[in-house]
């Protein structure tokens, strides 16, 4: 059975289009958040689009349609612009509590 994933692949021999970590943090109006693990994110709802996504909380497709939030480590091992080439896309509500406790 054929994947229902769409492909994201550049037209081949065209250059990949650089991130511009200013635009990301910026535009779409990030917030910092403390995520799982006490790490410190920036977090902002993307414009939607005809893409798929995974969410990493539960494993299940994202249609980019669907309104979710993208978040990123604010400062990476290599960089803020590492850490916002890593950013992932997660349903707000396994955002909200993906490895959190309850108490």
């Amino acid at each position: 059975m054929p994947s229902k994933r769409r492909s994201s692949k550049r037209p081949y021999g065209q250059p990949h289009e650089e991130l511009d970590v200013e635009r990301l943090a910026g535009s779409v109006g990030a917030r910092r958040e403390i995520g799982p693990g006490g790490e410190e994110y920036k977090v902002a709802v993307p414009r939607p689009t005809d893409r798929t996504y995974i969410c990493p909380g539960c494993g299940q497709e994202i249609d980019g349609a669907t309104q979710h939030i993208v978040a990123w480590a604010v400062d990476g091992l290599f960089g803020s612009e590492a850490a916002a080439a890593a950013r992932r896309h997660w349903h707000t509500h396994c955002w909200n509590t993906y490895g959190r406790t309850r108490g």
